[in-house]
């Protein structure tokens, strides 16, 4: 058990964020979450009330979940923050959004949720993760480095800013004893895959399967933990090979 240690984890009503959010609960931590879409069946934490319901693509909401998580702090300690909330939309039939036809209020929306959310919250939580010595967990995407089949460009370079902004923080929190990381995930096993994705499995990956939320989870634990206190500024691929 790791009592009195607390971590706020953003997107956790589905996927990776709501296996991250089981795993640091199932190890004694008080985890804290937020998302547009309520948590599924009776969770812990939402049982607990320490879940609010706020869609993070409206920056206003952003400011309201960092004071309304700040109270539940109870000006304490903050031992981890997974900014894993993230939107990609897609067009017609699942269709990719490219650069030339994309509305600039998708691009902001998008922006808001994956760049902007992680830069307010980790900036707004400073002082609660310096008293804790604690560690953020960004998570980026492997379409951040390369040209993805399905992921648009709104989405991808908003993952390439979150990459360049993980390296950023490590070096202006280090000094607070805040180390930040980032998760570069690849084709995960989650409800929002592309119809196409089998065949990037069988061509792509060299392990030829999908990655399991369990395993991204089980990466973000690690760089929380006290195994990984050397560990900041640095994004790790998890993608079975993909990037090779």
């Amino acid at each position: 058990m790791a009592g009195g240690r607390n971590i706020i984890v953003t997107g956790a009503s589905r996927g990776i964020g709501h296996a991250t959010a089981l795993r640091f609960h199932q190890e004694g931590w008080r985890v804290i979450t937020v998302s547009r879409t309520p948590p599924p069946g009776q969770c812990p934490w939402s049982l607990g009330r320490s879940h609010i319901l706020l869609d993070l693509s409206d920056l206003g909401n952003i400011v309201r979940c960092i004071e309304i998580m700040r109270g539940m702090l109870d000006g304490g300690e903050l031992h981890g923050l997974v900014n894993n909330a993230g939107i990609s939309p897609k067009g017609p039939g699942g269709s990719r959004l490219n650069s030339l036809n994309t509305d600039v209020e998708v691009w902001q929306s998008m922006y808001n949720t994956n760049f902007y959310a992680p830069l307010l919250l980790t900036r707004g939580f400073a002082a609660e993760l310096s008293r804790g010595r604690g560690a953020v967990v960004n998570l980026t995407s492997i379409a951040g480095s390369r040209v993805h089949r399905f992921a648009g460009s709104a989405y991808a370079t908003s993952k390439a800013a979150l990459a360049a902004l993980t390296r950023e923080m490590a070096f202006d929190l280090a000094p607070l004893g805040i180390r930040v990381n980032a998760v570069a995930p690849g084709e995960i096993d989650t409800s929002i895959l592309s119809p196409g994705t089998p065949e990037i499995v069988e061509r792509d990956i060299p392990l030829h399967r999908l990655g399991t939320i369990g395993e991204v989870a089980d990466l973000i634990w690690f760089l929380c933990s006290t195994q990984a206190t050397y560990i900041t500024g640095a994004e790790i691929p998890i993608n079975g090979g993909q990037h090779v």
